[in-house]
């Protein structure tokens, strides 16, 4: 017997589901996650972001940072200065996810050799590597 369509068809089910999908993409993504922790400290300018994110073309920092503003986790002000002065700062929202990004940020710090010993193996073609506790 086929298992058929498996996708998720209760209407009440998928209006939650994509939302959710969608703003972990966002937060989730490349660039997003080093962005929101690099404007926690504070106002910080275009360029000092470009210098502190290892990487980041210009026009990827520009777009990410747009959609950040856009979705509410990032505010960007202009100043009237000649020539003009932008910055940027987390929002209360992005605030909030500081803790859950940091933790993030510090289990994938401690956890990278691990990563990178389990990729090895399977490279090698074992095609498994066994879970360190």
């Amino acid at each position: 017997m086929s298992q058929g369509n498996t996708a998720v068809t209760d209407p009440e089910i998928h209006a939650v589901a994509c939302p959710v999908r969608e703003v972990i993409d966002r937060v989730g993504g490349k660039w997003s996650v080093q962005i929101i922790l690099a404007v926690m400290r504070g106002p910080v300018r275009f360029t000092a972001l470009e210098r502190r994110i290892d990487g980041i073309s210009r026009r990827m920092l520009t777009l990410t940072l747009r959609n950040l503003e856009r979705d509410g986790l990032v505010v960007r002000t202009v100043y009237p200065t000649v020539p003009p002065r932008v910055d940027y700062r987390a929002t209360d929202l992005a605030r909030e996810l500081h803790d859950p990004l940091e933790g993030l940020a510090e289990w994938a710090r401690r956890n990278r050799g691990s990563i990178a010993a389990a990729r090895a193996a399977y490279d090698a073609g074992s095609g498994s590597s066994a879970i360190a506790s």
